[in-house]
């Protein structure tokens, strides 16, 4: 596989388990191989997973990362669990989420994974208007 990658200054990518931060000038580099890559765009902090479904998030991308994803499982059940138990609504979107990784799709399941915070996002604001 061949990505090409553009960053902007000061720009962060994650090739597997390195973070890669660009200088001051826009760069542009080919990765070749079969690393797990993240883009700015999608790496989320662990101080910035504030909800449920931002943790899940999370652990979903430490899984696509890990070299050995196993390690995040238990918790990352525990965590669908309790979020499918406080909203059964959640149950499809986790459904598909689960699916993608038991496939190997690790990548899909965290884009996935955004729709599952989206929805997150969109209950809270109706239980707050209520």
């Amino acid at each position: 596989m061949v990505l090409k990658v553009e960053l902007k200054p000061f720009g962060k990518i994650i090739v597997g388990e390195s973070i890669i931060t660009n200088d001051g000038q826009r760069a542009r580099f080919i990765i070749e191989g079969d690393a797990p890559v993240l883009r700015d765009k999608d790496i989320l902090r662990a101080e910035d997973a504030d909800t449920p479904c931002k943790k899940i998030y999370l652990l979903i991308q430490m899984m696509y990362l890990a070299v050995d994803p196993r390690k995040h499982h238990d918790l990352y059940f525990q965590m669908i669990k309790d979020v499918q138990t406080a909203a059964p609504s959640m149950a499809p979107l986790i459904e598909t989420i689960n699916n993608l990784l038991l496939t190997g799709a690790s990548y899909k399941a965290l884009k996935s994974a955004n729709k599952l915070i989206a929805y997150e996002k969109e209950l809270m604001e109706n239980a707050t208007r209520s």
